[in-house]
Parts: C-alpha cells; sequence; structure tokens
C-alpha cells in the first residue's frame, strides 16, 4: 500500500492559543509533527481507502485531533488517575473500539505517550493501514487488533484487560456502552464520545448499564472551537 505523503498536502494549522484555551494544553514540537505527519498519511491512504470525508486542513484538526483530544482532556495535564484504583497507574492500557482510521486512538498515543493503545477494528484493509501508519509515524505505544469487539471482548486475554475505552461514532450509547465496558478493569472508564445529547438517551442508557454493571458517571457538553458544532461526552465508569 502507498501511502506515502506527497509534496503538494497542506499544512495543519498550528492552533496554539486554541489547544491551551480549550484544553489547558498544547502539543510539543515533535507531536505537532506527528500530527501533521498524520494528517498527510491519511490523506494519502484516503486515495485508496474510505478513511474520511474531511480533508481540509483546519476541519481535520477540529473533527479528528482536537475531538479526539477533547474527550480525554482530564488526563493530558494529570494523565494517572483515569481509574480510581487506591493506587495510580503508570502505563495505563486503552483500547479504541472500532477505530476506523484511527480517531481518536492515534491522536491519543501521540498525546500520551506513557499510554499503551491498542486500535480495534473489523476491517482487515483498515488494520493495514494503520500498521503502515504506525511505523511510519514511530508510535511504539500503539498497535492493533483485528476483530468485531463484541467477540474480541469476551476472550480471556482482552476482556477486563484496560484501563480505558475509547469509542467514537460507532452506534448508539447502549451498543457502545456494550462493546465499551466488557473490556475494563474494576474501576476503568469508557468514555463515549457523542453528537447531540437528551435526557431520553440518558433514561435508555440506565438499564444497560446496570446489566453491565456500569454507571454514568458525568457527560460534559460542549461546542467546537471552529465550527461552534455541539458535542458531548459521555464517562460511564466500571464497577
Amino acid at each position: 500500500m502507498n501511502s506515502q505523503p506527497t509534496k503538494t498536502d497542506s499544512m495543519l494549522p498550528l492552533m496554539v492559543d486554541i489547544w491551551q484555551q480549550t484544553l489547558n494544553w498544547q502539543p510539543d514540537e515533535k507531536q505537532q509533527r506527528q500530527f501533521q505527519q498524520l494528517y498527510e498519511l491519511i490523506v494519502a491512504g484516503n486515495r485508496q481507502l474510505n478513511l474520511t470525508r474531511i480533508t481540509e486542513p483546519s476541519d481535520f484538526w477540529e473533527k479528528h485531533l482536537w475531538d479526539s483530544l477533547r474527550g480525554i482532556a482530564p488526563f493530558l495535564l494529570n494523565p494517572l488517575p483515569i481509574t480510581n484504583y487506591p493506587l495510580p497507574i503508570t502505563n495505563p492500557q486503552v483500547i479504541d473500539i472500532g477505530t476506523g482510521a484511527g480517531f481518536p486512538g492515534v491522536p491519543c498515543a501521540i498525546a500520551l505517550p506513557h499510554c499503551q493503545v491498542t486500535l480495534l477494528d473489523s476491517t482487515r484493509k483498515k488494520i493495514a493501514f494503520l500498521d503502515t501508519l504506525l511505523a511510519q509515524l514511530g508510535l511504539s505505544n500503539a498497535t492493533t487488533l483485528l476483530g468485531r469487539s463484541e467477540q474480541i471482548n469476551q476472550q480471556s486475554q482482552y476482556r477486563k484487560n484496560y484501563d480505558l475505552a475509547l469509542i467514537r461514532a460507532v452506534g448508539s450509547a447502549s451498543v457502545c456502552a456494550e462493546y465499551a465496558l466488557p473490556f475494563l478493569k474494576n474501576g476503568g472508564l469508557a468514555i463515549l464520545y457523542r453528537g447531540h445529547w437528551t435526557d431520553e438517551e440518558t433514561a435508555d442508557l440506565q438499564p444497560v448499564l446496570e446489566r453491565l454493571g456500569g454507571k454514568l458517571e458525568s457527560i460534559e457538553a460542549f461546542s467546537t472551537p471552529l465550527s461552534q458544532s455541539v458535542r458531548h461526552c459521555l464517562y460511564l465508569r466500571k464497577n
């Protein structure tokens, strides 16, 4: 697969002030280079695979990079206490369920180099693309996993193995909870990336969480910094 960036690829905006104002964080020079290279590799890979419709630089920055990191904003500056274990975890295990083109998992692996990130997807071509992408980015703290989440999360080597589960644009919140919570250790956290959210959806989610041994710890509502699009992140704790 030829996913080498070309010299005509555009530059991502740096957005230093917006990173700082919205997340109280900003990428260092190495992370900024990795974000730019990630963008170029995605644009190149898009010529052969249907990875994303979002390829304009500022849209990519907002809808893929910023949006991915907004969900893990509580851990960017104080990343260790992801779970409510008595002791902090030095190398948290993170799984991105239904990662697709690598979002939110790859930006999170770049931003949290102390975390071990697993990128799970059921499409072999996308996993093959991500294997190449991770090698070109030099991301040694990220690996791929091919399979369906509802099957993988029942296997002993993966079930109850992760401290943090990320899931974006995969299905309803109830389905996302069904996929994510079995992966988590007791005390682990699942982050569901959503667009709009309603009280009715919260009510529908509660019985599913009770059955799975989880609870809705918090819901964060926010707007994206450039297009002012409505977003929500749900934080589910595995009891």
